[in-house]
């Protein structure tokens, strides 16, 4: 997106080029849900593409640095990504490790010259914070390495109910889409019973798009998505997958689309774009 490529551009004195370069790559691609999120959510409530932009730039950043760092050998070991080698395979892992890093602190510099009065502004930033922190997807995160076994002394996979799957994956997915939606009814300057509606639509759709995602693992191939596939099952994940089978995933990503557009019932026809997003979440192919 415009927005975001502007900020990664050389210029200033003191930006390093290999890292400014790692930073483009690791944020160049992919679907850009989430941006897409927070500008339709902005424009329930009037809010112009324009003024939208740079808060949307800003939560794309901090999904784009989550991917650079769970791509890495420490995390989940990855040298694919949207089709291409990851970060750290096409540079090298400091530098990925430093390319995550500046997306993320770009996010909150983004956010915090946003043309906005200074309580949207700084309640955009704590929401933000809250959603990639320890509460949101670095938690979730962490909970993933421990369902794994990481920290076991036999490193044996955790057996975990429905209830902490759908914990876990609220935190480590759903909490930056949830945020983002909620993003834009904080720039529309919407109602609290508007803002319920909307949580309640990302919420559905941030558990419906791991689920799609995971669906993808299991039966998807490297070529058409562009990432490597099947790992969940080798390294014994978490995911409503394993604990449902493909079936029952289905059922369940079914339920969730229909309870995300029921959400949106009080915008009527204004938030078609939103419901049209579920059901891709719901359909998509990578």
């Amino acid at each position: 997106m415009a927005e975001l490529g502007g900020a990664l551009r050389p210029g200033e004195i003191g930006r390093p080029a290999r890292l400014l370069a790692a930073m483009r790559h690791g944020a160049t691609g992919g679907k850009r849900i989430r941006p897409f999120l927070l500008i339709e959510s902005a424009a329930l409530f009037g809010v112009a593409e324009a003024t939208a932009l740079p808060a949307a730039a800003a939560f794309e950043c901090v999904h784009c640095y989550s991917l650079i760092h769970d791509d890495l050998p420490a995390m989940d070991d990855d040298d694919l990504r949207r089709g291409r080698p990851t970060t750290h395979i096409a540079f090298d892992e400091a530098t990925a490790i430093l390319a995550g890093d500046s997306l993320l602190t770009l996010a909150f510099d983004l956010l915090a010259n946003l043309q906005a009065d200074s309580e949207t502004r700084v309640a955009l930033i704590a929401l933000l914070a809250r959603a990639s922190g320890v509460g949101g997807m670095a938690g979730g995160q962490m909970l993933d390495l421990e369902a794994e076994g990481r920290f076991a002394a036999d490193r044996r996979p955790l057996a975990l109910s429905l209830a902490e799957i759908e914990k876990l994956q609220a935190m480590k997915t759903g909490a930056l889409l949830a945020a983002v939606c909620e993003g834009g009814a904080m720039l529309g300057r919407a109602r609290e019973q508007e803002r319920s509606a909307l949580a309640d639509y990302a919420r559905a759709l941030g558990l419906a798009f791991q689920i799609a995602d995971d669906l993808l693992d299991a039966e998807g191939d490297a070529a058409s998505l562009g990432k490597t596939t099947a790992k969940d099952a080798s390294r014994g994940k978490a995911t409503l997958v394993s604990a449902l089978g493909v079936d029952g995933a289905r059922k369940r990503l079914a339920e969730l689309i229909g309870t995300a557009e029921a959400a949106l019932t009080p915008f009527g026809p204004r938030a078609d774009m939103l419901r049209e997003c579920a059901r891709y979440v719901a359909a998509r192919e990578k």
